[in-house]
């Protein structure tokens, strides 16, 4: 089989369920909305009973393969699903492998899951499995991306929005798509279709934003300061640890400093960024933000960051948090302080 992107799941559903479906990903809500279109699919081809397995403590894989091998009391043709809560092994791999090849045409097998790192997609027993599996990787919507999220979310509901209103609903959502899909969904129930009003609208929507350390430093390489310093006063006021901010920001640090010297050298910036172990959305990033960083800022936002740490640890005086969003600033390309 192959892999296809959520986005054209539907598609790829209509020439046929294959006997083993794997959809992963970092965001639950996609991941769920994605599990669900393949439910559906089989509901639709005649699949109406569900077993469901959680591959946790208890879970036995000899009575798994022994339902995929059982035929069915209540239909004729039925979904097996395992939801996964952390890494698949090879032993896992080999129990889906031979599920799926003992099933038969009555049974389907769907397994979801958190995303899967380079180690397992990258590993023999997963390639084995992907030849004859469906496997679907679901990625988080970048911020750039939320406004128009929330819009075809809205355009289910018959209702929109102008830009202005999107772009502040993005802010009150952003990092938490889970609550943003509640939130819109209160939107259908209160306002009717067409335009919203967007004072009342956003009235009515919950600031349930959340930040994380990487999102943060995502901000401050696209360059987009005001987003940067929301996600570090949203950071620092859901009582994040400060040496894992700083952390973050340091290893962006290096990162790029590490980029930096192979664009000196005249080494190929594909080459370097594999090497610096920079992938998928985080490759246009650093891009984005080598061009405005030149050397020299780059060292001394590094030597920011030595007294950052020493700030986080109580050594030198000073507020940690006003170092971390000078450091986050100056990744922004926003002017660099001297230091006292």
């Amino acid at each position: 089989m192959t892999q296809v992107r959520a986005e054209a799941l539907g598609a790829a559903l209509a020439r046929g369920v294959p006997a083993l479906v794997w959809i992963h990903g970092d965001e639950p809500l996609l991941v769920q909305e994605a599990a669900q279109e393949v439910r559906q699919a089989l509901r639709a081809a005649g699949f109406a009973e569900r077993l469901a397995f959680d591959a946790g403590r208890g879970f036995r894989a000899d009575e798994f393969l022994a339902q995929a091998c059982m035929p069915s009391l209540f239909a004729t043709q039925r979904l097996l699903e395992l939801r996964l809560g952390g890494k698949p092994n090879r032993e896992l791999g080999d129990t889906l492998a031979r599920a799926a090849e003992v099933a038969g045409d009555d049974t389907r097998v769907l397994v979801s899951g958190p995303r899967l790192d380079r180690a397992t997609t990258e590993s023999a027993w997963f390639a084995a499995l992907e030849r004859i599996a469906l496997v679907v990787p679901t990625w988080p919507v970048e911020r750039a991306q939320l406004p128009q999220w929330i819009a075809a979310r809205l355009a289910r509901q018959r209702q929109r929005a102008d830009r202005a209103t999107l772009e502040s609903l993005a802010e009150r959502v952003e990092g938490n798509l889970l609550a943003a899909h509640q939130e819109i969904g209160k939107l259908a129930l209160l306002f009717p279709e067409g335009e919203l009003p967007g004072e009342e609208a956003l009235a009515a929507v919950l600031d349930v934003a959340r930040y994380d350390a990487s999102a943060l430093a995502a901000a401050a390489l696209a360059g987009d300061a005001p987003r940067a310093l929301r996600s570090l006063d949203g950071l620092r006021a859901e009582g994040a640890a400060a040496p894992l901010v700083l952390w973050v920001l340091a290893d962006a640090l290096r990162t790029l400093l590490r980029l930096a010297d192979a664009r000196r050298a005249g080494r190929p910036m594909a080459l370097a960024l594999r090497e610096a172990r920079v992938f998928g959305a985080r490759e246009r990033l650093y891009s984005q933000a080598l061009p405005r960083l030149d050397e020299a800022r780059l060292h001394r936002t590094l030597q920011q960051a030595a007294r950052a740490d020493r700030m986080v640890k109580g050594i030198d005086s000073g507020d940690p948090w006003q170092a971390l969003q000078g450091l986050a600033m100056a990744i922004a390309g926003a002017p660099v302080l001297a230091e006292d």
